[in-house]
């Protein structure tokens, strides 16, 4: 079982604001209480690794707002509908696209591929929020809350209704349009009365029929994307809420969409969070992080080659969550290699009951985990903690094993859950099976002790052919070597 700790106290936490640029200390709007926004996937495809880089994030935010002694509640929202396939509010709809290219019912593409969500969801260890928001359960809240706003904020054409981005004040400014420093990539679009405003309601065209559309006052049709988010968003955690996450390509324009959309609706300069927070980019060199490049980076992926799903997790920690991050199976590999040191010195603590952690030498540790953690989240830095409890000898299992549930509840790796043999993932190419490894293993032990070590070397060689490494003095004896 994992420790689950509360610290009410300990050092003031602070995180980053992408709306101000700059570190600011978490003020709840509802005291004791912390509640988060996290905007979810598309759901017409599996997500890719770099995808699921944003929820170790908000994973790792949630548990440091609960390690805090907040009462969590956190939103995760399914996008059935409305997400074009440029977000700059152009092209077609992600889902009818998918739809239509397999020849299924929407409803079945969204179900199936939410479904592959939620499974990587478990498999990395990220905790279930307190609400996943499916946006087609709330197209009639979408539709009265455009209809409150639209006749100050937005305008009618052929094709829908849309925002007029100068009818709020300081449009962008999350993204920094208009500056040396902003991000934004919006084109102009035929028929807007400016490149910015985009779409609150997509009228199905003439002579069309989609599978997902609804009557509204401007047509029958769909709303757009960034209408989703702020409707369930204030639907289940009220404005302003604490602080609203997604991954930085969302500061561009959706977020900036939200933020003009909350602004219009309460009638104020107000976000609707009070902090926006983003996470960093997956860079992978050789462009298979795109899912349309066919056999994508997704977790399914690097399980098949033998990786467990904690390794990608782990990757994510050692990284600071606002820092570019570089995918390669190196890296990945590396990764594994110190999960399993990490699970091995676990062990012996596994199953001792916990105690109260009195010992100085600990908690000073403890103290020294709780400033990293508190200063935005620094991962890295509490991971080489982490491992300086573990390898600390001479003191009290009891506590050792207390300090180490601590830490890790906040990291959600797990540790106290996992076996060295949950880690054993035989890769799907493997063509050996597991007795025969144990056959030529046992052939080997033979072997040296009858001192053949001829034979000996050859079935060592033979395994690492077939790859599989031998670890002499490793409890195990053996495990997968992966080449990529």
């Amino acid at each position: 079982m994992t420790d689950t700790p509360a610290p009410a106290s300990g050092a003031p936490l602070r995180l980053f604001n992408s709306l101000t640029r700059q570190l600011e200390p978490f003020a709840p709007v509802h005291p004791g209480e912390a509640r988060v926004y996290s905007c979810g996937p598309t759901v017409y495809n599996y997500p890719h690794i770099g995808n699921m880089r944003a929820y170790v994030f908000a994973d790792t935010l949630g548990r440091t707002l609960t390690y805090k002694g907040y009462k969590l509640t956190h939103v995760i929202n399914i996008t059935d509908v409305g997400h074009l396939t440029d977000d700059a509010d152009a092209g077609e709809d992600k889902l009818e696209k998918a739809a239509a290219e397999r020849a299924q019912s929407i409803w079945d593409v969204a179900r199936h591929y939410t479904e592959a969500y939620w499974a990587d969801i478990k498999a990395l260890n990220i905790r279930q929020p307190a609400h996943w928001s499916i946006a087609t359960d709330y197209v009639p809240q979408m539709i009265d809350f455009a209809k409150a706003i639209a006749d100050r904020h937005c305008y009618e054409l052929d094709s829908g209704l849309y925002f007029d981005t100068t009818s709020v004040a300081d449009y962008g400014r999350l993204a920094r349009h208009g500056t040396d420093e902003g991000e934004s990539r919006i084109d102009p679009v035929d028929g807007k009365r400016h490149p910015a405003d985009f779409a609150i309601w997509r009228k199905t065209p003439p002579g069309e029929t989609r599978q997902m559309e609804w009557d509204s006052p401007w047509g029958r049709g769909a709303p757009g994307w960034h209408l989703e988010c702020s409707v369930m968003s204030e639907a289940l955690l009220g404005f302003p809420f604490d602080i609203h996450t997604g991954g930085i390509d969302h500061r561009e324009i959706h977020h900036p969409n939200e933020i003009a959309q909350n602004q219009a609706h309460s009638c104020s300069a107000d976000s609707g969070a009070r902090m926006w927070m983003h996470n960093n980019f997956l860079v992978e060199r050789s462009g298979k992080m795109s899912k349309s490049s066919g056999e994508f980076l997704r977790l399914q992926l690097l399980i098949d080659r033998g990786y467990h799903p904690l390794a990608y997790r782990l990757m994510c920690l050692q990284a600071h969550y606002r820092s570019e991050l570089e995918f390669s199976w190196e890296g990945l590999g590396a990764a594994l290699t110190r999960l399993k040191r990490l699970v091995m010195g676990v062990a012996p603590m596994r199953d001792i009951p916990a105690a109260a952690v009195e010992d100085r030498r600990l908690t000073d540790l403890l103290d020294k985990f709780d400033a990293a953690i508190s200063d935005d989240l620094n991962t890295s830095v509490a991971l080489t903690l982490l491992e300086d409890v573990i390898a600390m000898k001479r003191i009290d299992a009891a506590q050792k094993r207390a300090a180490i549930g601590t830490i890790d509840a906040v990291l959600g790796i797990g540790l106290l859950d996992l076996l060295r043999e949950d880690l054993r993932i035989r890769p799907k190419a493997a063509t050996i099976t597991d007795e025969e490894i144990e056959t030529a293993l046992a052939r080997r032990k033979e072997a040296r002790a009858a001192k053949d070590f001829a034979t000996s070397d050859k079935l060592r060689d033979e395994l690492i052919a077939a790859g599989v490494e031998v670890m002499d003095g490793d409890p195990l004896g053996w495990d997968w070597r992966l080449e990529n």
